[in-house]
């Protein structure tokens, strides 16, 4: 079977005047937006030939930028305290409203397109209708900047983060702070939701990034894998990986599965300070203080994930503390690449196919199907295994309660 593919740099774009502070993909993969500290929002087109599109509007920097579900509109946050929301095309029309009485950090869209939510230096989270760019309510029991605001895939909880080193969890309805988990190490830039909406992801900057288990209100995994302060982070929409950028200036894609480090990235020259995966995940964008966004195929999601575990048993074991993981479900799998990203890639290689290979290839179709389905196989082996020792764990820790139980002066006998 071929073997999966290394992460590979695509594109990048040339444009802003500073620091790149938030990418997003359209969902029609047509266009990527950037914001920048130089103020403007770019819309950059997929296709080579065509140009960029330069919104200019807001009077200070743009600290987030994310399209709505549908790609019809863009909305970007900045430090003049407005939220503006574009057309993406040539025009670059939008409507301005005075969002906060601070600095907007972060503008996120609901999943159905109904709802935005803000964070703010003016600590507080507010919510808007997005079609009548109505305010709705305020979130207001942070003590200092709130960094980032998102919502739940099923849009019945938001998580904000702040600088008073604690990230909530709201209920969307009733409006109240339901838990909050307290970050003794650093602040928080960013939050987010995994995908199945069962945990949250935190960056922070005390170089680590943690993961919680919000049903159990748990931190479950925790990755010292950075040098610097992490930026951002984006979850693969399988929810198998996630993608974190850094002051370091690399990008680094953990394994959640295996609760460990799997690529390192390098590419910006200084910090990379924002990334985001594609809404089906063959792509993900970075943007630093270079100045530039960068444009990456993914690659390892087109394969089936026992491939890219086959794929890296072959290389060099790495240390242990490299890991940086809390909890992997695993003994440490062998080796991390180590990616440079260069800034000119080759163009794609044409390939010929003459006819009478056509057989050939047909067999080598079937055989790789058929490895395919091996391969999922053993990824459900794998599965059963992992459950298999998380039950005995449990059964372990339950008979010694027990037993602690039993020893206890006035137990019964």
């Amino acid at each position: 079977m071929e073997l999966p593919e290394d992460p590979s740099l695509e594109r990048n774009f040339k444009g802003h005047r500073d620091t790149v502070t938030s990418v997003d993909f359209n969902p029609n993969m047509k266009q990527i937006a950037s914001g920048s500290m130089d103020s403007c929002v770019m819309v950059w087109n997929m296709k080579p030939q065509m140009r960029a599109y330069r919104f200019v509007g807001h009077k200070d920097a743009v600290m987030s930028v994310e399209f709505s579900p549908s790609g019809h509109l863009l909305a970007s946050a900045s430090r003049d305290k407005t939220v503006r929301l574009w057309v993406p095309s040539v025009k670059g029309e939008s409507t301005v409203f005075k969002a906060h009485t601070g600095t907007v950090r972060s503008v996120s869209f609901s999943s159905d397109g109904q709802s935005m939510v803000t964070a703010s230096d003016d600590k507080t989270v507010k919510v808007w209708t997005v079609h009548r760019q109505k305010f709705l309510f305020s979130l207001n029991q942070h003590i200092n900047w709130v960094r980032c605001a998102k919502f739940s895939p099923d849009g019945r909880l938001i998580v904000s983060a702040s600088d008073d080193k604690t990230i909530k969890l709201w209920d969307k309805t009733s409006r109240e702070c339901t838990h909050s988990f307290c970050e003794h190490g650093g602040f928080v830039n960013f939050v987010d939701f995994h995908p199945s909406g069962t945990c949250v992801a935190a960056a922070a900057t005390d170089n680590t990034v943690k993961v919680w288990d919000i049903r159990m209100n748990k931190l479950i995994q925790h990755y010292q894998v950075h040098s610097g302060a992490v930026n951002a982070l984006s979850f693969h929409p399988s929810g198998n990986y996630l993608i974190t950028s850094s002051n370091d200036s690399t990008l680094k894609i953990l394994d959640l599965l295996e609760g460990r480090l799997l690529y390192t990235l390098h590419g910006h020259q200084g910090a990379a300070t924002s990334v985001r995966f594609s809404r089906e995940g063959q792509f993900f964008a970075s943007g630093g203080s270079d100045e530039q966004i960068m444009v990456w195929k993914t690659n390892f999601d087109s394969s089936t994930y026992s491939d890219v575990l086959r794929h890296k048993k072959r290389g060099v074991y790495m240390s242990g503390t490299d890991n940086g993981s809390s909890a992997p479900l695993q003994p440490p799998y062998p080796a991390r690449e180590e990616l440079i990203a260069s800034p000119d890639p080759p163009g794609p290689q044409p390939t010929n196919r003459p006819e009478s290979q056509a057989d050939d290839f047909n067999m080598r179709n079937i055989a790789s199907t058929l490895e395919h389905i091996v391969g999922q196989l053993d990824v459900l082996t794998q599965t059963v295994g992992i459950l298999e020792q998380r039950l005995s764990l449990t059964e372990d820790k339950l008979r010694e309660c027990m037993e602690r139980q039993e020893k206890r002066p006035g137990a019964a006998t």
